[in-house]
């Protein structure tokens, strides 16, 4: 091989050790436990965030429906107290 040939290999070969230095430094920064941390934090706050949102725009469109199921879970929740309430009347 020619000085020039060598020469242009190691700088190639430089050049591609950088590269992949970088690219190393960017999955170490990615993979830092914090950093996970919070984009998974932040990930289930959009998501619970938009599923609120859906939540209200859905009980606005359908207030009776919703009435109705919420004193369907009310009495439900309520049932021992509510039979107390008769047994106590005899």
């Amino acid at each position: 091989m020619t000085s020039a040939k060598v020469a242009a290999a190691e700088i190639e070969s430089a050049l591609a050790r950088q590269r992949v230095m970088m690219t190393l430094g960017q999955l170490q920064d990615r993979l830092n436990p914090r950093k996970l941390a919070l984009n998974a934090s932040r990930d289930v706050a959009d998501v619970g965030t938009a599923a609120l949102t859906a939540g209200v725009e859905t009980v606005r469109r359908n207030p009776g429906p919703t009435a109705g199921f919420a004193a369907v879970a009310g009495l439900f929740l309520a049932r021992h107290r509510i039979v107390g309430l008769f047994r106590r009347g005899r």
